[in-house]
C-alpha cells in the first residue's frame, strides 16, 4: 500500500515519539529532550536522543537517525508498510481504503524503484572506473572533493551507447521496463532503446525518504545541446512533485541542536543545493521549472519560511517572480517565504568555493521578507514620474493582496503595502522653499524607480558608482533615446548591430547599461518593457534610470510624448539616433585627419568636418535638433 506524505505526517502529529520509543529504551528527559541506551549497540554511557519537537531519534554510537517509522524498521525488522500500519494503529488514524488498481501500480513502482537503484550503484561504480577519470578531474576542480560523493552519491554514465542498458539487461531488466524508469529511450522510428544519459556526471534525484526516483545529468562535452538533463515524467518521477535534496535536508534540519532553528533554503541547481549541504545549511533545488504548488505545501511541511535563493540572472529572477505569484494565493499566518541572495551575483557553489561555509551562511541569512520583495518587484516596473503611473503601482497593490485567500492575511498584506507605497510618496516628496526656481504650489514633485532594492540587486560595479552618475551630467538628447529604448525595446532591433548603439548613446555613462539591453533584446524573444524594466533595476541600474529620468524630462523630445503615435515616435526615435550616430563618426573622422594635414585642401576639408560636427552637437546639445527635423 502507498502512503502520501499528508497520511503520514497525521501519524506523526499524533504521537510523541518518546513515548512510542520509551516503549522499548528505557528514557529520562535531559532538557528538551530525551536520553537512554543505545538499543542499537552496546554502551554503558547514553548516546541516543529522542527529540520530540523535530520528531527524530538520534543514536551517536551507531550514527542512525530518523523518524518513528525509520525506528520500527531499524529494531523491529518491519517494512515501511508494516511500520506504518503499526502506528497508524497506535495513533487511531484509519487505513487509506485498498484500490486493487493502485496496488497493482505500486507493485510496478517498486520494481521500477529497483533498476532505479541499481543503476545509481552502477553510475557510482563507472566514476571510480577509468572512464570516469575527466569526470573526477571535473568534480575536484569544482572543489567537489571524493570524500563527499557517496555522501550525494554521485555517479558517472560513460559514453557508449548502450552501456547501461546492457549492464541492467543482463541483471534480468526488460527494456520496456527501463524506457518506463526513464533511463533508456525509444527512438520514434521503432529502433532499438539506448541510454538516456551518455557522457555525463550523474545526481541522483530521490524522493523525501531517500529512495532513488529518477536522476540528473551534467554533460562533459561542453557543446552538447543540453548542459543539465533532468530524466522525464514517469510513474515514478513527477518534476513538479518533488524536490533535489530534500532527503538530506530533512537530514540537517532533523540533527539541528534543540532551539536553533536553521533556515530551508531553495536554490536553483544541483552544485548549489550540494554547496549548501557541505557547509551544512538544508538546501533543496526545483528541477528546471519554477517552484509548484504542491512543492511549496512540501516546504511549508519541513519549515514555515523557506528561504528563496534565486541566481540574479534573468532566468533566477523570472523564476522568482513566478514563484512569487503562485505563492501568493496560498500565503497564509505561519506560512511564507524569504528571500536570499548571494553576493556580487555569484551562485552559493562559487561562494564556498571561493570564500568558504561562513560566508555562505552569513550571505544566506540576509533575507528579504515576501511582502518587501513584492513591493520593491511591482516599484521597479515602471518610473513613477505621474500620476498616472504611481496610480497604476496603487491599483496594482491592491490587486496583489486581494489575490490571497485567507482573509485576514489578504487585510494585513493591502495594509503593509499600502503603508509601503505612502512612505515611498513621502521620501520622493522633495522640501519646498519659497526661494526655489520652478516650484510652485502642487508643482515640482518628481517619484522615480524606489532606489537600491534589498531583493535581487546584487553589489555590482554598477551599484557603486551610482553616486558619480548624476556628477558626469547626461546629455538631455542621450538620456531621451535611452529612456524611450528602455518603454519600446523593439525601437533597438534596427540597430542591435551598429558599434554606437553599444557606446551608450553618445555617453560613457549610459554604455554598460545599453550592451545589457542590447545582449538582453539578443537573448530573449520577446522582450516588453515591463520585464526590461525589472532586469535592469535587478542589475544595479536602478540609480542610473533615475538619472535618466531626470535628464529626459529637459529634452523636450517628442519621443516621450505619449499623445504622439507609435509609429511617429519611433521614426522620431531613429532621426535622434541617427544625428547621434553622425557625430560620433565626425568625431572619429576628425581624429583620423589631424596627424594628415599637408595642404590647405586638407585643412580646409578638417575645418568643414568640425564646423558640421560642432552644430551637430550644439544641435544635439540644446535639443533643437527634434525642431530642425520638423518633429
Amino acid at each position: 500500500m502507498r502512503f502520501d506524505e499528508r497520511f503520514l505526517d497525521e501519524i506523526k502529529s499524533r504521537l510523541r515519539p518518546s513515548d512510542v520509543i520509551g516503549k522499548t529504551v528505557k528514557l529520562r528527559r535531559q532538557g528538551r529532550e530525551f536520553v537512554g541506551l543505545s538499543p542499537f549497540t552496546k554502551e554503558k554511557t547514553p548516546s541516543f536522543y529522542v527529540n520530540d519537537d523535530k520528531g527524530q531519534f538520534f543514536d551517536f554510537s551507531s550514527g542512525k537517525t530518523g523518524d518513528l517509522i525509520t525506528f520500527l524498521q531499524e529494531t523491529e525488522r518491519l517494512t515501511f508498510s508494516e511500520a506504518v500500519e503499526r502506528l497508524a494503529a497506535e495513533a487511531g488514524v484509519p487505513l487509506p481504503a485498498v484500490d486493487p488498481r493502485a496496488a497493482e501500480v505500486e507493485k510496478k513502482r517498486q520494481g521500477l524503484s529497483d533498476w532505479l537503484e541499481l543503476a545509481a550503484q552502477w553510475f557510482e561504480a563507472e566514476l571510480r572506473r577509468p572512464a570516469g577519470r575527466d569526470a573526477r578531474a571535473y568534480l575536484e576542480k569544482r572543489g567537489l572533493p571524493e570524500a563527499d560523493w557517496a555522501r550525494f552519491r554521485i555517479g558517472f554514465s560513460p559514453s557508449g551507447r548502450t552501456a547501461l542498458k546492457d549492464y541492467l539487461v543482463a541483471k534480468g531488466a526488460r527494456p520496456p521496463e527501463l524506457i518506463d524508469t526513464g533511463l533508456l529511450i525509444a527512438p520514434e522510428d521503432g529502433g532499438q532503446p539506448y541510454d538516456r544519459f551518455r557522457d555525463r556526471i550523474i545526481f541522483p534525484i530521490a524522493d523525501a525518504r531517500g529512495r532513488v526516483i529518477s536522476f540528473g545529468g551534467r554533460a562533459m562535452d561542453p557543446q552538447a545541446r543540453a548542459k543539465y538533463l533532468n530524466g522525464p515524467e514517469t510513474t515514478v518521477f513527477h518534476k513538479g512533485h518533488n524536490l533535489y535534496g530534500l532527503a538530506e535536508a530533512r537530514k540537517i534540519l532533523a540533527a539541528a541542536s534543540a532551539g536553533e532553528s536553521p533556515p530551508l533554503l531553495v536554490v536553483e541547481g544541483y552544485m548549489d543545493a550540494i554547496a549548501c549541504q557541505r557547509a551544512n545549511i538544508p538546501a533543496v533545488a526545483p528541477m528546471g521549472t519554477a517552484l509548484t504548488e504542491e512543492q511549496m505545501e512540501m516546504l511549508w511541511r519541513h519549515h514555515p519560511e523557506p528561504t528563496l535563493s534565486f541566481d540574479g540572472d534573468r532566468a533566477g529572477r523570472q523564476a522568482a517572480a513566478r514563484t512569487m505569484d503562485r505563492a501568493l494565493p496560498l500565503l497564509k499566518p505561519g506560512k511564507s517565504f524569504k528571500f536570499a541572495i548571494v553576493e556580487g551575483g555569484k551562485d552559493p557553489d562559487e561562494v564556498l568555493r571561493e570564500q568558504g561555509p561562513q560566508a555562505l551562511k552569513q550571505q544566506l541569512a540576509q533575507t528579504t521578507a515576501f511582502v518587501d520583495a513584492l513591493f520593491i518587484r511591482e516599484r521597479d516596473l515602471e518610473t513613477l514620474d505621474t500620476p498616472e503611473r504611481r496610480a497604476g503601482l496603487k491599483g496594482r497593490l491592491r490587486q496583489l493582496a486581494g489575490g490571497i485567500a485567507d482573509k485576514d492575511l489578504q487585510q494585513a498584506y493591502r495594509e503593509a503595502l499600502l503603508e509601503r507605497f505612502d512612505q515611498l510618496a513621502a521620501d520622493r516628496r522633495p522640501e519646498r522653499r519659497p526661494d526655489s526656481p520652478g516650484r510652485g504650489r502642487g508643482g515640482g514633485e518628481k517619484w522615480g524607480r524606489g532606489g537600491p532594492s534589498t531583493w535581487m540587486e546584487p553589489s555590482t560595479p554598477q551599484g557603486k558608482a551610482a553616486a558619480k552618475r548624476l556628477a558626469l551630467g547626461l546629455e538631455s538628447v542621450s538620456a531621451a533615446l535611452a529612456r524611450y529604448a528602455v518603454d519600446d525595446p523593439a525601437v533597438l532591433d534596427d540597430h542591435l548591430e551598429d558599434a554606437f548603439t553599444a557606446q551608450g548613446f553618445g555617453h560613457e555613462a549610459l554604455a554598460k547599461l545599453t550592451k545589457e539591453i542590447i545582449r538582453l533584446r539578443l537573448e530573449a524573444d520577446h522582450l516588453d518593457s515591463a520585464a526590461l524594466q525589472r532586469h535592469l533595476a535587478s542589475c544595479g541600474f536602478s540609480a542610473l534610470l533615475t538619472d535618466i529620468d531626470r535628464a529626459a524630462a529637459t529634452s523636450g523630445a517628442p519621443i516621450l510624448n505619449q499623445d504622439v503615435s507609435l509609429d511617429a515616435r519611433r521614426s522620431q526615435w531613429s532621426r535622434g539616433f541617427a544625428a547621434l550616430s553622425r557625430a560620433a563618426a565626425l568625431d572619429d573622422a576628425i581624429d583620423a585627419a589631424k596627424g594628415n594635414l599637408r595642404d590647405r585642401d586638407d585643412m580646409a576639408a578638417f575645418e568643414r568636418l568640425k564646423g558640421e560636427r560642432d552644430a551637430l552637437k550644439r544641435a544635439i546639445r540644446t535639443g533643437t535638433i527634434w525642431a530642425e527635423d520638423g518633429s
